[in-house]
């Protein structure tokens, strides 16, 4: 099976040793080594970095059947900016002129956003007779609405008016329709105009347990002494970008009301972002927050073993809320406890699996953390019941090779109409 996967700002795995693969990433390994012939369809802009990788487009032979494709547009130096468009707009028309350049697949996956890449991407299936799965990420545009004021939202939605349009042709384009949770998929084929087909199907954000190198591992654990962190302490970890959807003004409320405490609670806030230096600012008079910038993947490995628990501070708006982000993922195969703010779809996961808490402003995360801290077979309960969640439902080899055989009864439904 010949399979392009169009995804933009996930790290690659040309980004080095350090780089963590995500859902994309991870499901072209699998694909290549199950002995699929892939194509991923990326950025040359590192979203994560902020930087170029290259000034061109280019292609780099991964592996033997795997390949990069990266297509060159402008940088943003910010997530939320006009440049962010004019990017995303860029790297659709490079891969309209690089497609038909390259052999025809027999499936294309393309990750929702970016609207622009899945209109070139539909139109493409439509014109070539490809079918084209929709894998949604985000509910694109309805996320520009929960960043407006509630006043000036049916402004937005007038504003957005040819992106709603944008995203209802899209939708209705694909040949299936995939999402990281059942309601995202729901949100899908109502865009869609339509009711669920067999082929609309959901797989949640997986996560690879991948440990470092012995070297890499002791590296890791030098950075986190050098900081202060080791295992006698109680350690709560966040990795993430610091950015709009992620609420840190209430970790760090809460942290504050912590302060002074005989067996202190310490906070690891890792990543950079918009935010970086606002929330820095606020945590200022909190010796026990630490923000120790962007960590690789041996940094992050070790932390999670090194903490006690960790933080999904989503904010509560609606594309979090029917929401199962990679974070809780990430934080299961460690098997740790998960303390999240956002209501909805993660709420009840915790609640169903007994493995977090989802607590509502800062004196209940305070207080929350204080019983964790006290009470270990309490933290061991929700620590067991975490990796044994992992295991059962975010493993990404068992979500990859579910994904793997969908593709395959998708590729096999768009022959079947080519031959009608």
């Amino acid at each position: 099976m010949r399979v392009w996967l169009m995804t933009i700002g996930e790290p690659l795995p040309t980004d080095g040793p350090q780089a963590r693969l995500l859902r994309t990433g991870m499901l072209a390994a699998a694909l290549a080594a199950a002995g699929h012939e892939v194509i991923w369809w990326s950025s040359t802009f590192d979203h994560t970095q902020k930087r170029q990788r290259f000034r061109a487009n280019t292609s780099i032979r991964v592996e033997n059947r795997y390949q990069l494709n990266l297509l060159y547009a402008v940088s943003y130096p910010e997530n939320v900016s006009l440049r962010r468009l004019v990017n995303h707009y860029g790297v659709a028309r490079a891969w309209s002129r690089w497609a038909d350049r390259e052999s025809q697949p027999d499936v294309i996956v393309c990750a929702l956003p970016t609207l622009e890449l899945c209109d070139a991407a539909t139109r493409y299936g439509r014109r070539r007779g490809v079918p084209v799965v929709l894998d949604v990420r985000d509910l694109w545009p309805d996320v520009f609405l929960d960043l407006a004021p509630t006043w000036a939202r049916s402004l937005a939605r007038v504003a957005l008016a040819p992106l709603f349009t944008q995203v209802r042709t899209v939708c209705a384009r694909a040949t299936a329709l995939m999402g990281v949770t059942p309601a995202y998929v729901g949100w899908a084929t109502r865009q869609a105009g339509r009711a669920p087909s067999p082929l609309d199907c959901d797989f949640p954000i997986g996560y690879r347990q991948t440990s470092p190198s012995p070297p890499d591992r002791e590296e890791a654990e030098a950075f986190w002494r050098a900081r202060g962190i080791t295992e006698t302490a109680f350690i709560v970890c966040f990795f993430g970008t610091l950015g709009r959807q992620f609420d840190l003004k209430t970790v760090i409320d809460a942290a504050r009301k912590l302060r002074g405490e005989d067996r202190p609670v310490h906070f690891v806030l890792c990543g950079h972002g918009d935010y970086a230096a606002h929330y820095k600012a606020l945590a200022g008079d909190c010796a026990h927050v630490v923000f120790p910038g962007w960590v690789g993947m041996a940094q992050i490995w070790t932390l999670m073993r090194l903490s006690a628990v960790g933080l999904a501070p989503y904010v509560s708006h609606g594309n979090f809320i029917a929401h199962i982000p990679n974070k809780p993922a990430e934080y299961l195969s460690a098997g740790l406890p998960i303390l999240s703010g956002v209501k909805g779809a993660l709420a009840d996961l915790l609640a169903t699996h007994q493995c977090g808490v989802t607590y509502d402003g800062a004196d209940d995360l305070a207080r929350t953390l204080l019983r964790l801290r006290d009470d270990l077979a309490w933290r061991r309960t929700l620590a067991a019941n975490a990796a044994r969640l992992y295991q059962r439902q975010f493993s990404a080899e068992k979500i990859n090779a579910e994904m793997m055989g969908h593709l395959e009864k998708v590729r096999a439904v768009g022959c079947e109409r080519q031959a009608a």
